[in-house]
């Protein structure tokens, strides 16, 4: 950074909740903050996160691991955990955890110059305690704005998931199957069994994850995501 733009910088205000700012202001004034600072902006309005709780922690591990578990098994998605979103002029928040298929593969996230995430992953994850009124309101809205496909909000206290499908422009609530288990539309085999996660039995987790990654939606979903990885190396 040269003299003048530390100098640009050192003079930009400080961000504050409660602000409304187009995502472009946001971004510059979040970078010119201290590290520790955490915010985001959701709808157009700054959110500073309040600090985070032992059991949120814990149940943001286990969700990556789970998501982790599935990416391992599936050639072509990704995930992250925590990492700054670009979704569009009003939206730039840090989810929990995110799935995407990466954009070499027709994936819908692109990375910005910068090295950002920009636009909007398939999956999006947040854990909720203090923060489920927005992550269930303001939040939501934004994803769903944005084109994300699934929103799941893993709720504590109660204890309670949120599974969200886009049709057509508009979030609808995906039920669990007859056995309680969440199954993935945009990520076939990737599910979720509820009681496990709340009571971190990490085995029972894993088990029905392996389910899902033995069915044949799975296999057909690995298919296509080598179909494109040909194509795309064919083409470059």
């Amino acid at each position: 950074m040269s003299t003048v733009e530390r100098a640009r910088v050192s003079t930009l205000p400080a961000l504050i909740a409660g602000q409304r700012l187009d995502q472009p202001t946001f971004h510059e004034r979040y970078e010119a903050m201290p590290p520790e600072t955490r915010a985001e902006l959701v709808g157009g309005v700054v959110y500073m996160p309040s600090p985070m709780r032992r059991d949120h922690g814990t149940e943001g591990r286990i969700v990556a691991g789970w998501l982790f578990y599935y990416q391992l098994k599936t050639p072509g998605v990704k995930g992250a955990d925590g990492a700054t979103v670009k979704l569009d002029q009003q939206g730039e928040p840090q989810p929990d955890c995110q799935l995407y298929i990466a954009p070499e593969l027709g994936g819908q996230i692109r990375y910005d110059p910068e090295g950002y995430f920009a636009g909007a992953p398939e999956l999006i994850i947040e854990i909720s305690r203090s923060s489920r009124a927005y992550d269930l309101g303001a939040k939501k809205a934004d994803y769903e704005r944005a084109g994300v496909q699934e929103y799941v909000v893993v709720e504590l206290d109660p204890d309670q998931i949120h599974w969200f499908i886009r049709r057509a422009d508009r979030f609808e609530n995906l039920p669990p199957g007859p056995d309680g288990v969440y199954h993935s539309e945009i990520f076939p085999g990737l599910w979720l069994d509820p009681a496990a996660l709340y009571s971190e039995n990490l085995d029972r987790l894993i088990e029905i994850l392996e389910q899902g990654l033995a069915t044949p939606a799975h296999a057909a979903f690995l298919a296509r995501l080598e179909k494109a990885r040909q194509e795309a190396s064919g083409s470059t």
